[in-house]
């Protein structure tokens, strides 16, 4: 029996020491503290007790590092204050009846103001206009501006967010924290902004409490108790005083920390550390108060000794801070010679390594003739954006786009070579695949980009701009502009996260010619791994490494992923008995991973809104399909081709006013060819075949493209474009 004794008492206690039992142990003495009746003893223990209170969250408040970590400040605010409340019925209880409210009142009452009533009364109304005028009144101003300023600003930061998430700067738990945390900090202003009517009212009710055991004590005193005028004012005034202090000095000191938590703005550091390193910062600042204090000792009339002290204990800081910041520059430097040092002695090593035949001339051709598979050049102003030394961080931003990349689409991006240009504009930069120009845009360092797509009628001031991926109109603004900017439903973003979006889209398109025959190599040998029956059935003997390469080309180069190369593999081994042309298999392979891309398109679950072709339109296209070892093309006629082309421009403009993305769906014969006919005109036309999509998914039709009703002149622009396929088949 006596073994199994200690697991309940152990239960017991864990469930009394549990936070939600204190809690409603506390909620529920703060009731009784207004209906019963409570000994002098046991109230001086509860008003010792919120004066710790008090101290305990202000001391919290300091060491917390984000303002929005005290959540629970606001709801602490509410119980304290019932608290305080409860206590001063108890107190004006024990004063009417007794006359006698227990050692801590009594304490304030005649040691604090030393017995005299009229002094205690100056300084009670002292604290609580400090308390209800200034501290109080300026934090809940605050909060209130605070909690204005954070709900306008929410969804530019959400949207700003979902931009750095699409780019591949943060991953979905990085993203999902940061929502949580915009949330946090909306609800808690929020919060904080109603639970600061708790104090001005707590203020308020310390005042009428006072006023009342004052007016009922001397009542009381002469009525009931036969006591004179003066001795019931001299007891009663000084006991009410006493317990108004006794109130009103646990209130300044929640209000005080209530302020302190909303005007704080230490980031990841405590409030002191953060302080102080400010206030240390320029030694200029120390030897200018050194100063200024020497001029008020030497002033006649002023007296000498403290204004000379603090002078020379300011002078004493500015020096100390002086030779603290020239170690810390000295041990800079030393570290960076070391650095240096190092480096030139492994260049040494390796020089002398034996064996080595090192070839100046050959290093020198070699680095001439060596091409960079992907790289950036950046203007003068922009290399600042990937220099740590001034907080760039574009080239982890780089590394972020790559592994977001290979997340989505399967391919691994190699190292991209990030280099200084001086023949670009100072704030111009541009992508280059093989050393050839695929893209070139514009941003401005320490700028932000503030887009206007929440239809804000608010002008900005800055230098107007297009975002150049989206071609949406924008404006390069100042730090000074970003606040109002967020208020007003504009994105901002900063000129990396411009840049990096960019990059971004880039690679996406360019992300066929990025995959070599080594890396589909390395593909398929990690494949092999978990699947070495099927890479052995297709190699070598059905496909070579070549044909593979060509097929996941295919499907890169109209956004399809290939992460599923399992399944692209066997749908390969299926088909290339039938055919080894490159494009014959990867429609196979599009209609096998149908069930996996198509949803991405989807505008709702099982939805998709999409263009269609007539029936004759697409018998008469079906018709000029034509096929070589190589390639398929469309062999259409002039009329035929300017009628489709405009109305597909047509078509895909009204899509893009919607925001959805422009889908043709049509039969699997022609879907290629088409594809490949107006993907000059129409980049961003995706063309779908009925095979490849799941048999659960509706479409929702926005518009069937039909013959031309009478024949017209085509344009030199469409005829050229026309003439051109011709040629190619």
């Amino acid at each position: 029996m006596s073994s199994d004794t200690p697991g309940p008492r152990k239960s017991l206690l864990g469930i009394l020491a549990g936070g939600d039992v204190m809690l409603t142990t506390s909620l529920f003495g703060a009731v009784v503290l207004l209906i019963l009746p409570l000994p002098a003893a046991a109230l001086d223990v509860l008003l010792a007790a919120s004066i710790g209170l008090s101290l305990l969250i202000l001391l919290t408040i300091i060491y917390v590092k984000d303002a929005p970590e005290f959540s629970a400040f606001p709801t602490i605010l509410l119980g304290v204050t019932l608290f305080r409340l409860g206590l001063n019925v108890a107190s004006t209880r024990l004063i009417l009846l007794d006359g006698d409210a227990g050692n801590v009142i009594d304490a304030f009452g005649s040691f604090v103001v030393r017995d005299n009533y009229v002094v205690g009364a100056v300084v009670f109304l002292i604290l609580v206009v400090i308390n209800f005028i200034v501290i109080t009144k300026g934090a809940g101003r605050i909060a209130e501006v605070a909690a204005r300023f954070t709900l306008d600003a929410m969804p530019g930061k959400q949207m700003a967010i979902d931009a750095e998430l699409n780019a591949g700067i943060i991953d979905e738990a990085t993203a999902t924290k940061r929502r949580t945390k915009i949330q946090k900090e909306a609800d808690f202003y929020g919060a904080m902004d109603g639970s600061s009517k708790f104090v001005r009212g707590d203020a308020m009710a310390g005042i009428i409490i006072t006023l009342i055991n004052v007016v009922g004590g001397i009542t009381i005193g002469v009525a009931q108790k036969g006591m004179a005028v003066t001795e019931a004012m001299q007891k009663f005034t000084l006991l009410s005083i006493g317990d108004g202090l006794v109130s009103q000095v646990p209130a300044l000191i929640v209000s005080l920390a209530a302020g302190v938590l909303v005007t704080r703005t230490s980031d990841t550091d405590n409030l002191g550390s953060h302080i102080k390193r400010q206030l240390t910062s320029y030694p200029r600042a120390m030897y200018a108060l050194s100063g200024m204090m020497l001029f008020f000792a030497v002033v006649p009339g002023m007296p000498m000794v403290p204004f000379f002290v603090i002078s020379a204990v300011a002078g004493f800081a500015g020096w100390s801070l002086n030779r603290r910041k020239a170690a810390e520059a000295a041990e800079a430097d030393a570290a960076a010679a070391d650095g240096a040092a190092r480096e030139r002695a492994g260049a040494g090593q390796a020089a002398a390594q034996p064996g080595a035949t090192p070839s100046p001339v050959g290093a020198e051709f070699e680095k001439i003739i060596e091409t960079d598979l992907f790289s950036i050049e950046l203007g003068y102003n922009v290399v600042a954006l990937a220099d740590r030394a001034q907080n760039g961080d574009l080239l982890d931003r780089i590394t972020g786009v790559r592994k977001t990349i290979a997340r989505e689409l399967g391919i691994v991006i190699p190292p991209i070579a990030v280099r200084d240009n001086l023949e670009l504009d100072t704030n111009e930069y541009r992508f280059l695949l093989r050393n050839r120009e695929v893209a070139r845009s514009r941003v401005m360092p320490r700028r932000w980009m503030a887009m206007n797509v929440g239809g804000s009628t608010v002008q900005l001031r800055g230098i107007p701009t297009v975002e150049p991926v989206f071609g949406i109109d924008a404006v390069w603004i100042g730090e000074e502009e970003r606040q109002s900017a967020e208020i007003n439903g504009y994105s901002v973003v900063d000129a990396a996260s411009v840049m990096v979006t960019h990059l971004s889209e880039s690679l996406r398109q360019v992300a066929c010619h990025l995959l070599s025959r080594q890396d589909v190599q390395a593909l398929v040998d990690m494949v092999k791994q978990k699947h070495a029956t099927l890479v052995s059935e297709l190699l070598p003997d059905l496909v070579n490494i070549g044909v593979i390469q060509r097929v996941l080309q295919n499907l890169l180069k109209e956004g399809v992923s290939i992460r599923n190369l399992p399944l692209i593999l066997e749908a390969v081994a299926d088909y290339a008995h039938v055919s080894k042309n490159p494009d014959d298999l990867s429609e196979q392979v599009r209609r096998r991973l149908g069930d996996y891309f198509v949803p991405e398109l989807e505008s709702a679950p099982g939805v998709l809104e999409a263009i269609t072709l007539d029936p004759r339109v697409e018998q008469q296209l079906v018709s000029r399909v034509q096929k070589s070892a190589f390639d398929v093309t469309l062999t259409l006629d002039p009329v035929l081709a300017q009628h489709l082309l405009n109305e597909l421009t047509v078509r895909s403009g009204d899509c893009a006013a919607r925001g959805v993305q422009p889908i043709l769906v049509t039969t699997t014969e022609i879907r290629l060819p088409f594809k490949r006919f107006f993907e000059p005109s129409l980049p961003k036309l995706i063309v779908l075949g009925y095979q490849e999509l799941p048999s659960r998914v509706e479409i929702r039709n926005t518009g069937i493209i039909s013959l031309p009703v009478a024949s017209g002149r085509p344009s030199n622009a469409v005829q050229a474009h026309a003439q051109t396929h011709a040629a190619a088949a």
